[in-house]
């Protein structure tokens, strides 16, 4: 059985960010290929950007679903019936909730170029985690997709 998610989104990292790292290897490709035999320099070189593919694949990697009536951000999820509401927030309230208004116990997906989130209450008992604030690109959708799971 096949089902459509309500909501689903991967956290990419941006194409500046593949830019500047590609850039930073490159130019760490020319301080080696002066200075150390080619074949080394171009060994060390194809090895730094398989790391940072790697890297970047996998803190991008990070998938937010909404779907059978469970919220999925990475590998944590959540059954809607532990769930409280869902509240889309600007950069601003984003920045203030998981900065100084912040709990030490929340639960918190944030990317640094992503600067809207989602925050929703958890009402499980024995989930220390008295809410979890995830980072989207579009904070509308994910809060209204939640919000008709419950």
């Amino acid at each position: 059985m096949t089902t459509t998610a309500a909501y689903r989104e991967r956290l990419h990292v941006p194409l500046r960010w593949w830019v500047q790292g590609t850039m930073l290897v490159a130019t760490l490709w020319l301080a080696l290929v002066v200075a150390i035999p080619g074949h080394i320099a171009w060994s060390v070189t194809a090895a730094c950007l398989l790391l940072l593919a790697t890297l970047f694949g996998r803190y991008g990697g990070v998938e937010v679903r909404v779907e059978d009536g469970e919220l999925r951000v990475g590998r944590a999820h959540i059954a809607a019936e532990h769930l409280g509401p869902a509240v889309a927030l600007d950069a601003e309230q984003t920045r203030r909730t998981a900065g100084v208004e912040a709990d030490a116990r929340a639960y918190l997906v944030l990317r640094p170029y992503l600067d809207r989130a989602v925050r929703l209450r958890i009402d499980d008992p024995v989930d220390p985690a008295p809410y979890w604030l995830i980072a989207t690109r579009d904070p509308d959708g994910l809060a209204a997709a939640i919000n008709a799971m419950l």
